[in-house]
């Protein structure tokens, strides 16, 4: 087994460094344009809506040629380089990873059915690919990288022994530089199974989480904070003038105060991600597989947004492979309307009672923390039915309603999809 881990660092360019960085960037998106140019006289020469041709204008392209595929488009890149002596200043593997990405934009745009790549405007390509290297280019405090030279890294974090650097992405952000390097060692590390106490979490917007042990995270405003600051910056840029040196001063501060507030929330989400799972005993960590995508166009989708709820599901789920802890999401429907001590259906509750009271039992907490619970022991049932913790019980494996299901955050294909139930029934209220 291979083990894949990328590790972000900053570089220091200097001023003939990052022209030459920005002018490969120009010339990757003129190439990523003249691709698609090509996919999309391809299709539309393809296609008619009517049963004649139209008297305007017409493709002229033969009925026998080939849809235009990555190993065509880069076969076809020596050939273009003489015709554009521009683009071999680039090197020629950023180029070809460049038409790599717009075929990988392709084929996700064929498996949903939505989603045609779109023509890049300037300044929107924003990083390029060294796929390989043939010695280690980090040496030191510095990075070489191919036509570049050296230049200043902060190996903040060393590579591990054993590990091979594989490629590296240079990325744009703001006016800063930072390369991802993607190293790779062949070590088997084993998936982690259910082991220890579990941990429900559930998660929310007048508090960011509650866990099933009674601990309320509260909510850092990151955005909404700072957002008269942001507002003044902005104004400043939509007064200045078009194409003036001000106005790119006044786009850079606007985009280097957006690149705080992103940094600044992944920091605080690293951080309770190893408080949660670093707490004594913890083996297991159940969290509600919540539709984000329905959730981020309600009338909440600005405070959605700024809590960013799945970056930190997916931070939450790293932090807990490293540190060899099972993760597992569960079905969020009626956590909120069900008594974690009875499995009794209490109805639905408004946004404004935080209060669970069960009329059966008479259990009284915090609605959140109730929530919490409910969903803990649906992740202890799941992984029962599916005899993954050895509890011996009257379920068996591989009963219909347990198999693992597509993350609701995921996008789905339109095409022949219909609605159907749920593929996780377990837990759910008994009506």
């Amino acid at each position: 087994m291979t083990l894949i881990v990328n590790y972000c660092y900053r570089i220091y360019p200097d001023a003939s460094q990052e022209e030459t960085m920005l002018h490969w960037l120009e010339i990757s998106r003129k190439v990523y344009n003249y691709a698609l140019r090509e996919i999309k006289d391809w299709v539309n020469s393809r296609k008619c809506s009517l049963d004649y041709c139209s008297l305007e204008r017409e493709y002229i392209i033969p009925a026998d040629k080939p849809f235009p595929t990555y190993y065509a488009q880069q076969n076809e890149l020596p050939k273009a380089k003489k015709k554009f002596p521009l683009l071999g200043e680039a090197p020629s593997q950023v180029l070809q990873t460049t038409i790599r990405r717009l075929h990988d934009a392709w084929n996700y745009f064929q498996s949903r059915g939505f989603g045609f790549p779109r023509f890049k405007k300037f300044g929107q390509i924003k990083s390029m690919l060294f796929p390989q290297f043939k010695t280690n280019p980090i040496t030191g405090w510095q990075i070489s990288l191919p036509k570049l030279g050296k230049m200043p890294i902060n190996l903040h974090r060393p590579i591990p022994e054993g590990f091979v650097v594989k490629q590296a992405r240079i990325l744009r952000k703001a006016d800063r530089w930072f390369v991802v390097v993607t190293i790779e060692s062949d070590v088997s590390i084993p998936d982690a199974q259910p082991h220890g106490d579990a941990l429900g979490i559930d998660l929310g917007l007048s508090k960011f989480l509650t866990t099933s042990d009674k601990e309320f995270i509260a909510r850092p405003r990151f955005l909404t904070s700072l957002y008269r600051k942001l507002e003044l910056l902005q104004r400043k840029y939509a007064r200045t003038k078009k194409g003036s040196k001000n106005r790119e001063k006044a786009r850079i501060k606007v985009a280097r105060f957006h690149n705080h507030i992103a940094l600044v929330r992944k920091d605080w989400q690293f951080k309770l991600a190893n408080h949660l799972c670093t707490k004594e005993g913890i083996g297991m960590v159940f969290v509600e597989d919540l539709n984000l995508k329905a959730m981020s166009r309600g009338m909440l989708r600005k405070h959605t947004l700024d809590a960013d709820e799945g970056q930190f599901l997916n931070l939450l789920e790293w932090v807990a492979k490293k540190h060899q802890i099972y993760f597992c999401r569960v079905n969020p429907d009626g956590t909120s309307q069900t008594c974690p001590k009875c499995n009794t259906h209490t109805g639905k509750k408004e946004l404004s009672e935080r209060v669970h009271k069960c009329g059966e039992c008479g259990y009284q907490t915090d609605r959140d923390h109730a929530a919490s619970e409910v969903i803990r022991l649906r992740g202890l049932e799941l992984i029962s039915t599916q005899g993954l913790c050895g509890i011996e019980n009257a379920y068996a494996v591989g009963l219909p309603g347990i198999d693992e299901s597509q993350s609701r955050s995921e996008a789905k294909t339109r095409k022949g999809r219909t609605r159907k139930s749920s593929n996780s029934d377990v837990g759910k209220p008994i009506p």
